[in-house]
């Protein structure tokens, strides 16, 4: 089973005033979760252990928007270094897939997929890359998806997964951190589009009215 770095339910981050904080934001923001530094050390790590197990052939690399092309990026960033300076180096492609189960800061119960075509990854090495994963039922969509164009292999990782009563035990092939049941924002991860340009994992004040307007 797949094991992140757990963050316990009684840390409560760090203050934020020991960060670099955008003006528009710092009304809204609690503190800050998880550092910049602490999340790049991380996705290093994962960057490694992903291309332990699938550097040997082809593989395709898909990012699920919005929340992912953060981690995606900086994830990719990691691989293609392995990938270059290596004994062994494989082809690395990229593709993409909108999904959207969310609204506010509450599931909504319906999945939709944008845009997806996903014909390409026929016999690949597919890794999928999300952000952060609650129930797991959105991944699971997405995977049935995904082996109907019979890939050669599917692993999935994830930023984040969350610690909560609604998770049937879904867990991903990699984790970069184990969190609480908390509202978090930032490196991507949004709330109703705001707070996806912060460079560091973020706790969202949620008395917070601003961005309903």
């Amino acid at each position: 089973m797949a094991h992140g770095l757990q963050i316990r339910d009684e840390q409560s981050g760090y203050n934020k005033n020991l960060f670099c904080i955008p003006k528009h934001y710092e009304e809204d923001l609690e503190r800050v979760f998880i550092p910049h530094g602490l999340i790049l050390d991380r996705t290093e790590c994962l960057a490694r252990d992903i291309m332990q197990d699938m550097g040997s052939h082809h593989i395709v690399a898909l990012c699920v928007l919005k929340g992912g092309y953060k981690f995606f990026a900086d994830l990719l960033d990691h691989i293609k270094a392995l990938n270059q300076n290596g004994d062994k180096s494989v082809p690395i492609t990229v593709d993409f897939v909108r999904i959207k189960s969310y609204c506010n800061d509450s599931p909504t119960g319906k999945i939709s997929f944008v845009g997806e075509e996903l014909s390409t990854l026929n016999g690949k090495n597919v890794l999928v890359v999300e952000d952060i994963i609650e129930t797991g039922r959105t991944m699971k969509a997405l995977l049935s998806k995904i082996k109907d164009k019979k890939p050669r292999m599917v692993k999935v990782v994830s930023l984040l997964v969350k610690r909560t009563c609604q998770s049937p035990g879904y867990r991903p092939d990699y984790i970069g951190f184990e969190i609480p049941d908390k509202f978090v924002v930032g490196y991507a991860l949004d709330y109703n589009e705001y707070f996806r340009d912060l460079n560091v994992r973020l706790e969202r004040i949620l008395t917070s009215q601003l961005y309903h307007k």
